[in-house]
């Protein structure tokens, strides 16, 4: 007998609970179906996707022990306190992240039950049409469901030729969970994970080597931020090369040995103790059936949707890194709530000028909106203002001077823009940003708001208060 619901989720992930969360708030009888693709203890579902398992939280839980440990060994005699040359216990470290990642994955299953949304153990794949909804196969029972939300994210993209064993050779599931800190690390791709993987086991000791094959470094990000970033990155001892064109890689019992041309055309070869390929991610839409029933994907594999989720199948929608648009989990949280809240009738929205992005290095890198190189490719008249946190008392306090905030404006109207940060706790300065830009605000709106002093937030004042050449303390 086939279970019915009102709502079925395929995915447990950030876009697929939140989906199931909101929904079943909404009134909705409603499932979501976890395929547990993440090795779970008592073999039960594991929910919370890459981002809670093996991306965003395990990855900032390692990011943060790292950079306490070269605090530590770095940083404290600076500021008068002698603890010695410190010490990693890696083992210790990767269980600590493990632990927090159990303990969030369960307080999703509490969320489920909170909320009265039944959790189904087993892959999604549509069977059929059927009267009143979609037939789903989940696991080995049937289910039917007035309308379906494809939440099942993506996966690491790995190239051709390069085995990925998570031992040796890694992407982000194994780079989460290297047992010891290796002599030479090697990383092909400078994205967010690489820089990120990459800065967690340089501060502990280990000599890491980043190949990019773009000519340019962190494209996406404004030109003087990613500019800024290339000079700290490399005085900390990352060893970023661009414009590398990957050749053989041969996998040995204890080392990998990667080929590769440098920019100028040269033939290299790089040996290392382990290897963390991060090129990228492609979507999971391969076990969904969607051929069978007719579910549209373009040449990407992503199913195609339009502008509120919507499919080209009646009552089916999808969400996150399975859709168009920046593979973010609160971008996909954004589309979960706007989804469930269209199906009930109400007005969801989604505003992806107004999603944030963020890069979880020392110093953090965060921007919303548009960058300085959009703009003049747009032909858009801009106003800018730059301010940089060595003016910032509460950053020289705090030993983090690094780094600055760029805000850009419109040149007729002052409406901002896009504002862009590199520098300490820049992942959350950027929400008032975000806030201001969601509501349509101008660069003299925040110029004009009070800033508690002294906090890191005067230097995104300061910058507003640059847009109109009347910085106050620069």
């Amino acid at each position: 007998m086939s279970k019915e619901f009102d709502v079925l989720v395929i995915g447990g992930g950030p876009g697929g609970y939140i989906a199931a969360i909101r929904a079943a708030q909404l009134g909705f009888k409603t499932a979501c179906c976890e395929s547990n693709p993440y090795a779970d203890p008592k073999g039960e579902p594991r929910l919370g996707g890459t981002c809670l398992n093996v991306g965003c939280i395990p990855s900032k839980a390692l990011l943060h022990t790292s950079h306490m440990f070269e605090e530590a060994g770095h940083a404290f005699e600076s500021q008068g306190i002698i603890v010695g040359k410190p010490k990693i216990d890696v083992t210790k470290m990767v269980a600590r992240k493990s632990g927090i990642v159990d303990q969030l994955t369960g307080g999703i299953k509490g969320l489920f039950k909170k909320n009265k949304v039944t959790l189904l153990n087993g892959h999604g794949s549509f069977v059929a049409k059927v009267d009143g909804g979609w037939q789903v196969k989940v696991g080995d029972d049937n289910v039917t469901a007035k309308q379906v939300i494809v939440a099942t994210g993506s996966k690491a993209r790995h190239l051709p030729g390069i085995p990925v064993d998570n031992k040796l050779v890694c992407d982000n599931v194994g780079a989460l969970d290297i047992d010891a800190v290796p002599k030479k690390l090697a990383v092909i791709g400078a994205g967010v994970i690489g820089l990120e993987m990459g800065s967690v086991w340089r501060r502990v000791g280990a000599e890491v080597t980043v190949l990019e094959a773009l000519p340019d470094f962190l494209g996406a990000a404004d030109v003087d931020v990613a500019k800024e970033a290339l000079k700290v990155f490399t005085k900390q001892g990352l060893s970023i090369n661009l414009g590398c064109k990957i050749g053989e890689v041969k996998v040995g019992k204890k080392s990998v040995t990667i080929a590769y041309t440098d920019k100028a055309g040269a033939e290299q070869s790089l040996e290392a103790d382990r290897l963390i390929v991060s090129v990228g991610r492609v979507p999971n839409t391969d076990g969904l059936n969607a051929k069978a029933v007719g579910l549209a994907l373009n040449e990407r594999g992503m199913i195609e949707v339009n502008d509120h989720c919507q499919t080209n199948l009646p009552g089916v929608w999808a969400v996150g890194d399975v859709v168009r648009g920046p593979m973010l989990a609160h971008k996909a949280m954004e589309e979960a709530v706007m989804v469930a809240e269209l199906m009930a009738g109400q007005s969801g929205h989604c505003n992806f000028d107004t999603v944030p992005w963020v890069i979880y290095t020392s110093p953090e890198i965060a921007w919303v909106g548009k960058t300085e190189q959009q703009l003049k490719a747009e032909g858009t008249a801009y106003k800018a203002g730059k301010i940089p946190f060595m003016a910032n008392g509460r950053a020289l306090g705090m030993g983090e001077p690094t780094g600055f905030v760029k805000m850009l404006a419109c040149a007729q109207t002052d409406r901002i823009l896009g504002v862009h940060i590199i520098g300490a706790n820049a992942s959350e300065l950027i929400s008032e940003a975000v806030v201001a830009m969601e509501f349509g605000g101008a660069a003299e709106d925040l110029a004009r708001i009070c800033h508690a002093h002294p906090t890191l937030s005067e230097v995104v004042h300061e910058a507003a208060l640059a847009v109109d050449k009347r910085p106050l303390h620069f």
